[in-house]
């Protein structure tokens, strides 16, 4: 899953995103309003961590500049500003969440993990399909109750297709998702081919009842057989 954080001190921003780096988080980083605009119209993000209080503006003005795109990204707003008015404010602007600093990084892992099941599992942490069964929150997947063996990107690739079963999936998207915005400067992507390739391979010599099917120079879709 790939995360937007907007925070302007420093430390702080290291702090978070090495945390959430550990969870397997692809998470991408900006200290001001002015780069975090650019980054929410160009791209697409699981989820926005969004601090209130910019050196050059107004993360609320963020979270309207969102919903006026009519992104579906979701946002946990994370701000110094404690008080009853402005959580209200922030929760009725659109935000899904309001996290007050300090906080625990273990909480705020937490709450991300729980806006997103919200979005894409109906609140659980599983995905099944057909004989395949992926646990979003220990990265497993099982094949007719045995555990497959996926690297890190085999894993967050098949999990992203899951998520967007039956739906094609551009491979600029796929890519973005997967290993960060910057890839989209890439001249080739033969990078995602061979981890493709390799998951392809895995779920068929263990007999998944899904298939990553390519469409011809488009992306890839995620398919029951």
């Amino acid at each position: 899953m790939k995360l937007l954080l907007v925070e302007d001190e420093v430390d702080l921003l290291e702090v978070i995103k090495e945390s959430l780096e550990k969870e397997f988080f692809v998470v991408e980083t900006v200290g001001n309003y002015a780069d975090a605009l650019q980054k929410l119209i160009s791209y697409e993000y699981d989820c926005v961590l969004l601090d209130i209080m910019l050196p050059d503006g107004n993360g609320l003005d963020l979270l309207a500049k969102l919903k006026q795109l009519k992104k579906s990204d979701n946002v946990i707003i994370i701000s110094a500003k404690d008080s009853v008015e402005d959580k209200i404010k922030g929760l009725e602007m659109g935000a899904d969440d309001y996290l007050v600093k300090p906080f625990h990084i273990a909480e705020l892992n937490a709450r991300i993990k729980s806006v997103l099941r919200r979005k894409f599992l109906d609140g659980k942490n599983t995905i099944e399909l057909a004989n395949t069964r992926i646990d979003m929150d220990f990265r497993q997947v099982w094949i007719a109750g045995v555990e497959l063996a996926l690297n890190r990107k085999e894993f967050d690739i098949l999990s992203y297709l899951a998520v967007n079963k039956n739906r094609l999936v551009n491979k600029i998207a796929l890519a973005e998702q997967v290993w960060g915005d910057n890839i989209d400067g890439a001249d080739d992507f033969e990078f995602i081919y061979s981890q493709i390739k390799n998951l392809r391979k895995k779920l068929k010599e263990n007999s998944a009842e899904i298939e990553v099917k390519a469409v011809y120079g488009i992306g890839y879709k995620l398919i029951i057989l």
